[in-house]
């Protein structure tokens, strides 16, 4: 049922919204060349690599990515309106498209994260990861790691149907609100250093 959901929403949103996606893609070729596209590596279902695909907000980097210190200084100010929109997150229903991803899981976070999670932490792999989630409209990047860690685990623990349908009903507004995007004095949030 949850795989029908993610089939029919993204395939009837992508096709809805493909004039907005052309009007943002030609915008982010505008403002911050090419590639429009980001692509990165982050874990899936059992920590599985997949591709995933967001706009562009972002000037390329020159020194290490992981390094927590060059983001602030690469976010675009177009970047920064896409994501405090998360208009930036519209093609990853591709991901969800394809079965990378769900509309509602926990977030798809860094590759080098792994290793670094606790063994409760790390079960929120079990599932699927999310284009929005519990701690997506529980505080997004304005929660601290241990809290938002634990809401992923709860999520697998708890995940029902009405469960998915709330999430996504309170994704909607929350994004409108532009809440949660970035953390304070950070260009989103601060790197997780371990448990």
């Amino acid at each position: 049922m949850k795989r029908a959901l993610d089939l029919t929403v993204s395939a009837v949103t992508l096709v809805v919204l493909s004039p907005v996606l052309l009007v943002i893609a030609a915008l982010v070729r505008w403002k911050l060349g090419t590639p429009v596209l980001f692509k990165q590596e982050r874990p899936g279902l059992h920590g599985e690599p997949f591709t995933l695909v967001k706009f562009r907000t972002m000037s390329p980097s020159i020194s290490d990515p992981t390094d927590g210190t060059s983001d602030e200084g690469r976010l675009h100010p177009f970047g920064a309106k896409l994501r405090s929109t998360s208009l930036d997150e519209l093609p990853e229903l591709w991901n969800v498209l394809k079965g990378d991803m769900s509309l509602v899981g926990p977030r798809p976070l860094l590759m080098h994260y792994l290793p670094l999670y606790s063994d409760r932490q790390a079960r929120r792999h079990e599932l699927r990861p999310g284009l929005t989630g519990w701690a997506q409209v529980n505080g997004r990047n304005t929660t601290p790691w241990p809290e938002r860690l634990e809401m992923d685990v709860w999520y697998v623990d708890n995940r029902t149907m009405w469960l998915d349908l709330k999430i996504l009903a309170m994704t909607i507004p929350n994004a409108l609100r532009r809440s949660g995007v970035t953390q304070e004095g950070q260009a989103t949030v601060e790197y997780f250093t371990g448990k």
